[in-house]
């Protein structure tokens, strides 16, 4: 089986980088010999990384009483035949019911979701709604809608093509984008491109626990703020260590538990027993998510359900075979300097054994890549890209 070229993956920002899955063979980089790195010539312009005002425009909510807001969509099974639309109402429950089609002007099925709330120290969040359609067609375009009364909202996605072995697919790469000036400007670059259709998200969304007490408004703001793309676009989620949450001295001892509160996954959907480690088909690209920040030693459930997972993948389907974690197991920057050692020594040999092409990882704010290796014939390692 011929291997499959990465397009592009331009620096941008320290958040954002593209991969493109293209039916072709790369030609012209077939270089034998020890893995090396590669640091890009790309140098970003000193921007700010201050976060935005909670008065800022992005953070604005939408007009009238208890409209749906915070709109976000992610892959809701294996195949990419189902969707998870979520959504925040502030201030009752309201509708956990969405209604979608394949008409903008004829919504005609309808799925009923639930809804929850979950306190953190000193804060209560909205009323967080989650809501499955599945039975969707592959490569179709779906319009949908949320809220009752004068609040409905109305968004669109286009489902996945179905998996094949040439099938091209386009996704952007984002990573610890928080919700600074610097943030809106990734943001904005990757809309900009029209090609754009799912985002690989590499862990540290909101960092609200920078802020003193975890404030988990900064959780309502940056939801508001990445709408404008995740509503209409599958997020991938991995989770990050800005994820965790663990603030004992504030009486919170259940890690992740806004971001598993907020961000769903379809891990069942992938015989996982925990949202943080998963897998997902898309186009031709098998993905594996792994969780950098839960337990990955040998017969954890991480482990186990990993030394199961590769064998299922099928090359002749999905001939890409991804993986998304948070903290990269090779870079050069000391601040994060050798913190994927222990995972790395754990997992690597299996990464090899069943040639995973490419890594994905952030945590390092600065974008690395080691050299990609038989553009031809399919190498024995993977290819590490940090953002």
């Amino acid at each position: 089986m011929g291997r499959h070229g990465v397009d592009q993956i331009g620096a941008v920002a320290a958040a954002f980088a593209w991969v493109v899955l293209l039916p072709l063979l790369l030609v012209g980089v077939v270089c034998p010999g020890a893995q090396a790195g590669q640091t890009s010539e790309y140098r970003r312009q000193l921007g700010s990384a201050i976060d935005m005002p909670l008065d800022a425009d992005v953070f604005r909510p939408p007009p009238g009483h208890n409209a749906p807001e915070q709109v976000h969509i992610t892959q809701g099974n294996h195949d990419g035949t189902a969707m998870i639309i979520s959504w925040v109402t502030t201030s009752e429950p309201g509708s956990s019911t969405v209604i979608y089609g394949t008409s903008e002007d004829n919504l005609n099925y309808t799925a009923n979701g639930k809804h929850t709330q979950y306190t953190f120290y000193n804060y209560t969040s909205g009323y967080i709604h989650h809501c499955t359609i599945k039975k969707l067609e592959f490569d179709t375009k779906y319009y949908y809608a949320v809220g009752i009364g004068q609040t409905v909202r109305k968004f669109w996605f286009m489902t996945p093509p179905e998996s094949g072995p040439d099938v091209p697919y386009t996704f952007g790469l984002i990573g610890d984008l928080g919700q600074s000036f610097d943030s809106n400007v990734t943001l904005t670059h990757y809309e900009s491109n029209a090609k754009a259709q799912a985002v690989l998200f590499v862990g540290d969304l909101s960092y609200a626990d920078n802020y003193p007490y975890h404030d988990n408004v900064r959780w309502d703001t940056w939801a508001r703020f990445v709408e404008r793309n995740v509503a209409y676009q599958p997020w991938i989620w991995t989770a990050g260590n800005h994820e965790i949450d663990f603030a004992p001295e504030l009486g919170e001892t259940k890690p992740f538990k806004p971001f598993s509160q907020r961000y769903p996954t379809p891990y069942k959907a992938s015989g996982s027993t925990a949202p943080y480690w998963y897998s997902i088909k898309r186009a031709s690209a098998y993905i594996i998510v792994l969780a950098s920040y839960s337990a990955y030693g040998k017969y954890t459930p991480q482990y186990k359900w990993l030394e199961a997972e590769f064998p299922k993948v099928n090359r002749s389907e999905t001939p890409w075979l991804i993986v998304l974690m948070h903290a990269p197991w090779y870079n050069s920057y000391n601040y994060h300097y050798m913190e994927g050692e222990t995972m790395r020594v754990m997992y690597e040999p299996w990464f090899v054994k069943y040639k995973v092409d490419v890594v994905f990882a952030g945590h390092v704010h600065a974008y690395e890549r080691t050299d990609i290796k038989c553009g031809i014939q399919r190498c024995e390692w993977p290819v590490h890209s940090n953002l």
